[in-house]
């Protein structure tokens, strides 16, 4: 039987976040993706997302999503085999990250949700990838399938997050860490904290890369998670195989 992996979306983002990953992965797991969109805090999307999972399963997160993972790792850590925590960070929000966030939701709420993807995107991507259709026409896409009501949602459960560098420390399973080199909104340094808070963490480096990094560049994150799911990706010494890639 294969092995379950479990792939959680960001802010604004659904399944189409990790098509490339479904479709790369399918050869060697049974892939889901949790829902995100129905609860205002990171706590009932863990359990909603434990519901549904299997009793084991290997779990990654993007941004939100890995907000949401390093919550499953506090409520059932004995079921995850192997976490990947991708363009994500530990810390709560600080004040003016909050600040921002209310201020969004009352766009939201006065009518202007429709201007909240693209305000957001050019902090989200790589310079270069404003102008590429497809992860352009991507996000924004995504971000009108989850809709208003779910964002406020959303943005309600991110600024209720708790601080979560001390639980790191009590994750064992192998523990693979990505970012990419040009992620403004969870930078390298933010990744750099996280692996050295954890007992068998790895950190990899996505070039020419921002916040996205899943549909920025899918090849890169697939190979990665293929390294993980095999096992690898969660020792020291292991270097992924694909171009614009650099771990430690």
């Amino acid at each position: 039987m294969k092995p379950t992996v479990m792939l959680l979306p960001g802010l604004l983002n659904d399944a189409e976040l990790w098509r490339h990953q479904v479709d790369s992965l399918a050869d060697m797991a049974t892939v889901m993706v949790g829902d995100l969109t129905q609860d205002d805090s990171i706590q009932a999307m863990a359990r909603r997302v434990l519901e549904a999972a299997p009793p084991r399963f290997s779990l990654a997160g993007l941004s939100m999503g890995g907000y949401v993972a390093q919550e499953i790792m506090r409520q059932a850590p004995q079921r995850v085999e192997r976490l990947a925590l991708v363009d994500t960070a530990a810390r709560a929000d600080l004040p003016e990250q909050s600040e921002r966030r209310r201020a969004l939701i009352e766009q939201t709420r006065a009518g202007g949700f429709d201007q909240v993807m693209p305000g957001l995107l050019p902090a989200l991507v790589h310079p270069d990838h404003l102008a590429v259709p497809a992860i352009r026409d991507c996000a924004l896409a995504m971000a009108l399938r989850v809709g208003p009501d779910a964002f406020i949602r959303q943005q309600t459960a991110i600024m209720g997050r708790p601080d979560g560098r001390e639980d790191l420390r009590r994750i064992t399973c192998p523990t693979v860490v990505l970012v990419g080199r040009q992620d403004t909104v969870t930078p390298p340094k933010v990744a750099e904290e996280m692996v050295g808070n954890l007992s068998a963490g790895r950190l990899v480096i996505i070039e020419d890369c921002g916040h996205l990094s899943a549909i920025e560049r899918p090849q890169a994150v697939s190979a990665v998670l293929r390294t993980w799911l095999q096992g690898r990706a969660g020792q020291s010494g292991e270097q992924p195989h694909d171009e614009g890639l650099s771990a430690r």
